[in-house]
């Protein structure tokens, strides 16, 4: 499942995921924020992840699918999680996502809020 964080800067569209994503989760909750922060200007993501069973199939295709239409657009990247093979997973392949990213524990995560409003 994926839910919209709230109380969120201007120009920041954070989300929180837990339990198994499925691509309909992202199309419906993550896709249309992405696209209209891109079209607007500059797409800055915090993502929190408490706890996390996986992906359905074709989840990374749309993700791979935004990142290529708005390479530029893309600015911080925060991932906000003690989940360890996410975060490791990012560590791995964070340089793949086009904007900066960082991984910060659950216990950073106002800072990783406001670095990503940066």
């Amino acid at each position: 499942m994926i839910s919209r964080l709230e109380n969120l800067p201007n120009g920041v569209i954070g989300r929180e995921a837990w339990g198994r994503v499925s691509a309909e989760d992202y199309r419906d909750a993550v896709l249309p924020a992405l696209t209209h922060a891109a079209a607007a200007g500059e797409v800055r993501f915090p993502l929190v992840v408490r706890d996390f069973d996986g992906m359905s199939g074709g989840t990374p295709w749309e993700d791979l699918k935004v990142g290529a239409e708005h390479l530029r657009k893309w600015k911080p990247v925060a991932l906000v999680t003690d989940v360890e093979w996410t975060a490791h997973g990012t560590s791995l392949f964070g340089w793949m996502t086009p904007g900066e990213t960082r991984t910060l524990p659950l216990a950073d995560r106002d800072r990783a809020l406001a670095w990503a409003a940066c």
